[in-house]
């Protein structure tokens, strides 16, 4: 797993690159915990995830409440077919915005 994290004008852009499984999700979900503080903007660019499971999956929702609970944002960008189906199969699609590519997630949140 890679994770490539980088500040464009307020918001932080999340470069997920790899699977998101129970061998890379505790280290992917310490890295975006440490994201979240109050009012924050996170755009996850997952073009370049290939896989997520069960606990990848429970990462993105923890990720999106502990946002949500300091009233900030989460949206995310360019997800593979793949990961889109095991997102919208699981009903995950619901909590979080998404973006068919990765430049149109952190314009939206630019656009608040």
């Amino acid at each position: 797993m890679k994770i490539e994290i980088e500040e464009r004008a307020g918001i932080t852009v999340v470069r997920l690159a790899g699977e998101i499984n129970s061998g890379t999700a505790e280290m992917v979900q310490e890295k975006l915990l440490e994201l979240v503080e109050p009012g924050c903007k996170i755009a996850l660019e997952m073009s370049d995830v290939t896989y997520i499971s069960s606990v990848g999956l429970r990462t993105l929702l923890l990720l999106y409440r502990e946002t949500s609970h300091q009233e900030g944002r989460s949206v995310l960008c360019g997800l593979t077919e793949m990961v889109y189906d095991t997102m919208f199969i699981t009903g995950f699609l619901e909590f979080f915005e998404t973006y068919t590519t990765c430049g149109e997630g952190p314009l939206a949140l630019a656009g608040e």
